[in-house]
């Protein structure tokens, strides 16, 4: 059976190189590109991000990834946002006082976390309820985070995996073709292995 053709979106963001070798592990063939074509004709695209929302979104804006996000979700082709890069997918973003708009293609706005110890750095378990990007997936398993905000739940129209860190917050997200991760699962060892692998295998 032929590999998956993922592409890794490039628009200046950091963590490119550790999502592509974790995806390739997962069975995927991976390239990270900011070619449009090429991300527009992949099996899977991955939008990663770390850093500011803001900053993210700039990015993906200059290097015309919206609309390529927004085009392969309207013809229900697989995109996976990673950590920022799931931030993104939501109307807006808030921080320092300042609100950024998102791609708009899950509901809601994501804030600061509502918890005494920011940023929400280390391995936490995550309650998804049998979603199916978490099939064999024990809940004892923990999924690596470093982040200060994140969306809340409840998510209209779609599977939401959640974490606690001051409140609960969204830890994984599906809904059609789009599936995002608050956590980031190339660093989350054989659980995030295993997340991948389901993704890679669903395209």
């Amino acid at each position: 059976m032929s590999r998956p053709n993922v592409v890794v979106f490039d628009y200046g963001s950091g963590n490119l190189r550790s999502a592509q070798r974790a995806l390739e592990r997962a069975g995927a063939t991976v390239a990270v590109s900011a070619d449009h074509r090429v991300a527009g004709d992949a099996d899977g695209l991955v939008v990663p991000g770390v850093g500011a929302f803001a900053a993210c979104m700039a990015g993906i804006v200059d290097a015309g990834g919206d609309e390529v996000i927004r085009a392969r979700v309207a013809e229900d082709a697989p995109v996976l946002g990673i950590c920022v890069g799931a931030q993104v997918l939501f109307d807006a973003g808030e921080e320092h006082g300042v609100t950024t708009e998102g791609l708009g293609l899950l509901p809601g706005t994501v804030t600061r976390l509502a918890a005494e110890r920011i940023p929400h750095m280390g391995w936490n378990t995550v309650e998804h309820g049998g979603m199916t990007l978490f099939a064999g997936i024990e809940p004892r398993d923990r999924f690596y985070f470093v982040h200060s905000y994140a969306a809340r739940p409840p998510v209209a129209d779609a599977e939401v995996a959640t974490c606690v860190h001051g409140g609960p917050f969204v830890a994984a997200v599906a809904r059609g073709p789009l599936s995002a991760t608050q956590f980031h699962p190339e660093k989350s060892g054989r659980a995030g292995l295993a997340l991948l692998s389901n993704w890679v295998r669903s395209l």
